[in-house]
């Protein structure tokens, strides 16, 4: 038994055009009809191209519909707790930095203070400057 080139695309799951080149590039042997149109061998199209593997499909018919619903259920509560404790972390961490500003404000103030607490005070001019104003 014989496939023809659109037959044996089918069959793997490639273009006509991908088994035309291979056969052209000399991987794949097929025999060529008077028409023009190839003929391959199955064993020959299954040793260049691998059969598919039918993959298992998983529909949601296998399970009931009340386990898929304890199950979406239990999903559903793991993502809020989640979600909660993300939240109470990120309300901790701004309470944090929060107090961290507050702290850093004060030590500003307080620096700023024994700064200015230790500035000598401008010396009094006296002399002939009070009569033209100078001080």
């Amino acid at each position: 038994m014989q496939l023809s080139l659109s037959a044996a695309a089918k069959e793997v799951n490639r273009s006509k055009s991908t088994l035309s080149r291979a056969i052209k590039e000399g991987r794949l042997s097929a025999t060529r009809c008077e028409d023009g149109s190839y003929q391959i061998d199955p064993a020959e199209l299954y040793r260049v191209f691998p059969a598919p593997v039918p993959q298992p499909t998983t529909s949601n018919a296998t399970q009931p519909e009340s386990e898929l619903d304890g199950t979406l259920r239990i999903q559903l509560e793991m993502a809020e707790r989640e979600r909660d404790r993300e939240r109470e972390e990120r309300n901790r961490e701004r309470e944090q930095m929060q107090a961290t500003i507050d702290d850093l404000r004060t030590r500003l103030d307080r620096a700023e203070s024994r700064i200015a607490g230790l500035l000598p005070t401008p010396p009094v001019r006296q002399g002939r400057w009070r009569l033209w104003g100078g001080g």
